[in-house]
């Protein structure tokens, strides 16, 4: 059959699900707002780009993937600042820009001005008088209307049509984490074989509710958001990522999707709990533990267990799911490893995360887990249609439908693929017996110690993040004689301990220069590793006063640690672990952010 999948046959379902999508395109303005966009690009511009928020930017997504930009869109994250925006611009060659409130249009206009082309800027807020070079979504779209009587319903449906699957639908660009970003072109059959492999792994009906939170420049997130369409699920949009707690409660989603980083805050959350109800959540935390090896295991719980886990779920467990609004069948996870203590936890709880893998180059899916074929620690089955194999370094490579077109840069794009055409990943894992993915870690995040000795570095610092203590944490130590960490405390916990041992202090950095705070660090954290080999036991600890952010450079917009910047950042400090004259000290705290 000659039937061309585009996102288009996605819009085409949209139509007819009786507007159950939430508060994105209702069903009686969509045409208004595709004809509109067709009219008012007319005038081919063939390179869209996006700096906006997440339910404004869907109008326009839906609108480009429709219709006729053959070279499609490029979502930006939000987060960036304008030197970072002004890259991408650039190397994308953007000749249309459109952001969200005049914070982000005042940052498009100052990346703009370090384009060598010219470039204009759409606005979705009104924003007043507009400089010149914007103009306002509600402007753009009366432009377009007014052009409308002259195309034709012929010339609208044949333009619809005309992508291939083969032409590209976007333009994504990676977080950077080891250099500059690189653009990954996703065709229209990239995204549409991903969606529909997807669709027979995870169940998702036209009942399902789901709260988008996820920048929808994370691919995960936007390829699940076209699943979800394309069901006829209803979606709603978080307000902003401080209200997704609230929006939880309120949304009652049935299916949710997100980063580690919830998961683990959702987890410490509970954990910090003292006193009597301290005691209580960790005796449902064992006793979920029992419950939940035996079910993964296949047996059925012994009578005790059992009725262990109907108290603890009547004490705890309920308490929790009615926090994330009571009627939630699974998460899924992705974008980075998940602890697999954090996963069980949730399992036994009636809250089971589907862990996945895939990386913005597989559209992203390569792997994940279904709610009836499930192991903990892993990243699931291969999806439909989808090889893995397991390089001799290692290294996972892929093959499949989903694997991107290439590189916006050909030159990257020859260096991605092995000679018989597997995406090299750059991460490292394994396949079991059965058929499931292990992560290791990153290919490229591997530490070599002085003696040679390869240390994993990601699946210490998930462990170390389950302590409560622990706010983030990176691990360093290459071409080192042992390895360390760098290690941001969980403030709110450190100071309800110090002012139990009746601590004074004024500051942050006062805290942490206390020795008896140093003491119960150390022991704490060295405590929570002890079972590691020597040569992957932290030896030093260095205690930052200030969190790894996006504005600062140490965290990608997808909230991944830039480990180079952040060695680059503490390259003082780091120094310090490997002192001679330091050699008897465990803690050291850091002179107030960048040193060296």
């Amino acid at each position: 059959s000659d039937l061309r999948q585009t996102v288009l046959e996605g819009w085409n379902r949209r139509e007819n699900v009786d507007g159950r999508v939430y508060h994105v395109i209702e069903t009686d303005n969509g045409e208004r707002y595709v004809r509109a966009w067709f009219a008012a690009v007319a005038e081919k511009i063939d390179r869209p780009r996006e700096v906006a928020e997440d339910e404004p930017w869907v109008h326009v997504d839906l609108g480009e993937q429709t219709l006729v930009l053959y070279r499609g869109d490029m979502p930006i994250y939000a987060t960036l600042v304008a030197h970072q925006v002004a890259y991408i611009l650039e190397d994308a060659g953007a000749r249309l820009v459109f952001c969200s409130t005049k914070e982000q249009m005042d940052k498009a206009l100052e990346a703009c001005r370090s384009c060598s082309a010219d470039v204009r800027v759409v606005v979705f807020d009104e924003v007043g008088p507009t400089p010149d070079g914007v103009v306002t979504w509600s402007r753009f779209l009366a432009r377009g209307e007014a052009r409308m009587a002259s195309v034709s319903g012929e010339e609208f449906r044949a333009s619809a049509t005309r992508p291939r699957p083969e032409d590209v639908a976007t333009l994504l660009y990676t977080s950077g984490t080891t250099g500059d970003p690189k653009g990954v072109m996703l065709t229209h059959d990239n995204l549409y074989s991903n969606v529909e492999a997807a669709s027979r792994a995870l169940p998702i009906t036209e009942d399902d509710v789901t709260l988008s939170f996820l920048p929808l420049s994370h691919v995960l997130q936007r390829m699940v958001d076209y699943l979800l369409f394309s069901r006829g699920c209803t979606i709603a949009y978080a307000h902003a990522i401080e209200t997704v707690a609230d929006d939880l409660r309120i949304v009652r989603p049935t299916v949710v999707v997100s980063v580690p980083r919830l998961y683990e805050k959702v987890y410490n959350k509970v954990m910090e709990a003292e006193g009597l109800k301290g005691r209580l959540v960790h005796w449902a935390r064992e006793v979920g533990t029992r419950w939940a090896e035996d079910r993964l295991q296949g047996r059925q719980p012994g009578a005790l267990t059992q009725v262990a886990w109907a108290l603890a779920d009547r004490l705890v467990y309920r308490k929790i799911r009615a926090g994330v609004g009571g009627r939630l069948r699974y998460f899924v996870s992705g974008g980075a490893p998940l602890e697999p203590d954090i996963a069980r936890f949730f399992y036994s709880v009636g809250l089971p995360v589907l862990e996945g893998y895939g990386l913005t180059e597989t559209s992203p899916v390569t792997n994940v887990n279904t709610p009836d074929d499930i192991c903990i620690g892993t990243v699931g089955k291969p999806v439909a249609g989808t090889e893995i194999r397991i390089a001799d370094d290692g290294e996972i490579l892929v093959r499949g439908r989903q694997v991107m077109k290439g590189y916006y840069r050909p030159e990257d794009t020859a260096e991605a693929f092995d000679e018989e055409g597997w995406f090299r990943t750059g991460d490292i894992g394994e396949l079991d017996v059965d058929g499931f993915l292990r992560i290791t870690d990153r290919k490229k995040d591997i530490i070599v110690t002085a003696g040679g000795k390869n240390v994993a570095p990601q699946p210490i610092e998930n462990r170390l993040k389950t302590h409560p203590l622990v706010e983030q944490v990176v691990m360093v130590g290459d071409k080192r004689k042992f390895v360390a960490l760098l290690l941001v405390p969980s403030f709110p916990q450190l100071e309800s301990w110090a002012r139990a041992q009746e601590i004074d202090w004024s500051d942050r950095r006062e805290l942490l220069r206390e020795p008896r705070v140093q003491d119960h660090v150390a022991k704490e954290i060295f405590a929570h590793v002890g079972e590691l080999a020597s040569y992957e036991s932290p030896k030093k600890i260095g205690l930052l006063e200030k969190e790894f952010t996006i504005e600062d450079g140490t965290l990608t917009p997808s909230q991944k640690v830039r480990r180079r910047a952040v060695q680059e950042r503490y390259r003082g400090l780091i120094d310090r672990f490997y002192a001679e004259e330091n050699v008897d000290e465990a803690v050291f705290v850091d002179h107030g952010g960048a040193e060296g």
